[in-house]
């Protein structure tokens, strides 16, 4: 859970200490069918965040590999819905449509940035990592990550406002 979430301005900068869930393409689309179909998730959408990531194999002694975000426009189908199911925030890179724009605004959400190819340094903020769901998506399962200082900036704040606008 982002705390004070709806002071962060867009180009905020934050260091995050918890929860997030990875979750690429094909998990969005499992978990927007489930919602569609009145299923119970896999995860507590409530409050939660949401890393665009699909993590690489675990190295042995590590507790996660290389773990860079994706570009999250490609989830923008399905970001409105898993909004309006509790969603709190989503992690990333790139630009978002104006419909996930209006949504964060509509749902009091966030849109975070964090650094692309940089995958490596970011694992390192990764304290634990549990597999949660649609182990048979490999790297697009959904994992429960546990990171601290996990380096974030707003890119979309919950007023709708997105660095990415003049």
């Amino acid at each position: 859970m982002i705390p004070n979430s709806e002071k962060l301005k867009a180009g905020d900068e934050v260091l995050f200490s918890g929860t997030i869930y990875t979750a690429r393409d094909q998990a969005h689309k499992r978990l927007a069918k489930a919602i569609a179909n009145k299923k119970k998730l896999p995860i507590n959408l409530k409050g939660a965040i949401i890393y665009y990531c699909g993590p690489t194999a675990t190295p042995k002694g590590k507790v996660i590999g290389s773990c860079g975000p994706t570009t999250s426009s490609r989830m923008d189908e399905f970001t409105p819905l898993l909004l309006k199911a509790g969603l709190k925030a989503m992690i990333g890179k790139g630009s978002r449509a104006a419909e996930v724009s209006r949504a964060i605004k509509k749902y009091k959400g966030v849109y975070f940035l964090t650094y692309a190819g940089c995958g490596a340094l970011l694992s390192k903020y990764v304290k634990r990592a549990k597999l949660v769901a649609y182990p048979d998506l490999g790297p697009e399962a959904i994992y429960k990550l546990e990171v601290k200082y996990f380096p974030l900036i707003v890119g979309i704040d919950s007023k709708g406002r997105s660095i990415y606008e003049k």
